[in-house]
């Protein structure tokens, strides 16, 4: 049985439907928090079970008989709870004797506990002490926060604008992340391993010719000092090139390279550009 936790979320729904291309509906089971947001899980023959990462004592009856679990990361953004609850999923986890557990980290977690890290690089630590035998999937930032449908707005307006100093960023999309949780989970010989996924390298500069190619009208990029958004978060990193290391884990896994940017730009203006490349 494969098990995915969190399994209503955006990226547990991609993980459970990629499953549901592998193996029979019979062969998964999704742990959440409440049952009635997976209705249509249940419609298609996948065990529902309530498992909240806030409820010990769910957990444990949520995993059992899990040959995989899928231990999806807390979105909680208080340090302390969230490290309480990935305590609760490990520890539970051990006591319902899970085969293997894969936990959906950070990349560069493994290395350093700084920052948005610190909470991966304890739980990795802790997964490696509690004796589970455990499978790392360390995810770099999603495309999906940089490309989205909002990037329609940028096609109107003409400009794009960012505050990354000209440097790369090797984001993947939740789906491909998706995709590749779902085959580590249905083929062998991954306990043990801790994967550094990276997608293609991509730029802003990069983005505004695919908005201008897909999109039909001209876009400029423009670089600004002022970081906003998620920038304000990461911009430091994006500049130092902290964001521009590759690896070939995702393609491996996968048994294909990872998306391109146009793939991505595309999928994120859907229906808007459909008409204009049918």
């Amino acid at each position: 049985m494969i098990i995915v936790s969190a399994a209503t979320g955006e990226f547990g729904r991609l993980v459970t439907d990629r499953l549901l291309d592998r193996v029979p509906a019979a062969e998964v089971a999704v742990a959440v928090r409440d049952a009635r947001k997976a209705d249509d899980l249940a419609a298609r023959g996948v065990d529902v079970r309530v498992g909240d990462y806030d409820r010990p004592a769910s957990l444990r009856f949520a995993f059992e008989g899990a040959d995989r679990l899928l231990f999806i990361s807390s979105p909680e953004v208080d340090s302390t709870r969230r490290m309480t609850q990935h305590r609760s999923v490990i520890a539970a986890a051990r006591d319902a004797g899970v085969g293997t557990l894969a936990y959906t980290g950070a990349l560069g977690a493994d290395v350093s506990d700084e920052g948005g890290l610190a909470d991966h690089h304890a739980t990795e630590r802790i997964l490696i002490e509690s004796g589970v035998p455990y499978i790392v999937l360390r995810h770099p930032i999603y495309s999906d926060f940089f490309i989205n449908p909002g990037l329609r707005a940028v096609i109107e307006s003409g400009e794009l604008t960012s505050s990354t100093g000209g440097r790369g960023l090797n984001t993947a999309t939740r789906a491909d992340l998706a995709e590749a949780a779902a085959a580590v989970l249905t083929t062998a010989d991954h306990a043990g391993t801790g994967y550094n996924f990276t997608g293609r390298l991509w730029t802003y500069r990069q983005l505004a010719a695919v908005l201008t190619e897909l999109g039909g009208r001209a876009v400029e990029y423009r670089e600004v000092d002022g970081d906003e958004g998620i920038m304000a978060m990461i911009g430091p990193f994006v500049r130092s090139g902290a964001f521009e290391r590759q690896t070939e884990d995702l393609e491996r896994v996968l048994g294909r390279p990872a998306g391109t940017l146009e793939d991505a730009v595309a999928a994120a203006l859907e229906p808007a550009t459909a008409g204009r490349h049918s």
